[in-house]
């Protein structure tokens, strides 16, 4: 997607080899009108999938999961990484292990929101080793919904989180590759959508 991948090029931010900040635009401040059009697209990329819930991992995955569960018509779901007061009902829960904040989270969906009948897009703002998604696709099967597939904002594509989804036989789509942060540069692979 181009506009994204000129917004990551003049206003993302290198940190390291394996560090990518997009904190202006994507994981903390949110530019809503990109976001909708980065919705737009994972929605329309899954279309024929008659997907019935998309679903995330909070906090930073909610803002183009909810542009692509609203353009296909769709409830949108994110997981929590604690469980709410609120949140007295059987649960799925899942570990992840964050590389970026070096800690281990249960996430968690309520068990009424999921179900064998859904088809399930899960939409994220990274891939990287692919831990986050991995965890969000055993809540969704935890359930007996069928994952349909991932549709990610940016891929790290040097890390092996597309390897790992794709060895469990779900489908990958990044709106953005990088190929490599060596050197405080960005290089661009070519992108799925």
């Amino acid at each position: 997607m181009q506009e994204l991948e000129e917004r990551i090029a003049a206003r993302g931010r290198v940190l390291g080899e394996n560090v990518l900040k997009v904190d202006e635009f994507v994981t903390h401040q949110v530019d809503p009108v990109l976001m909708n059009l980065m919705g737009d697209r994972l929605a329309e990329v899954f279309a024929d999938k008659k997907i019935t819930k998309v679903v995330t991992l909070e906090t930073s995955g909610i803002a183009p999961a909810i542009f692509a569960a609203q353009t296909l018509g769709v409830p949108m779901i994110f997981a929590r990484k604690s469980k709410s007061l609120t949140m007295n009902e059987e649960l799925l829960t899942s570990s992840v292990y964050s590389f970026t904040k070096q800690v281990t989270s249960t996430i968690s969906i309520s068990r009424k929101f999921l179900s064998a009948e859904d088809n399930v897009l899960i939409v994220d703002d990274f891939l990287a080793n692919g831990q986050a998604a991995k965890g969000l696709i055993e809540l969704c099967r935890q359930a007996g919904a069928h994952v349909e597939g991932v549709g990610i904002i940016i891929e790290k594509s040097f890390q092996d989180g597309r390897k790992l989804l794709e060895d469990m036989d779900i489908p990958v789509v990044s709106l953005a590759r990088i190929a490599s942060l060596k050197n405080g540069e960005i290089e661009f692979a070519k992108a799925d959508a």
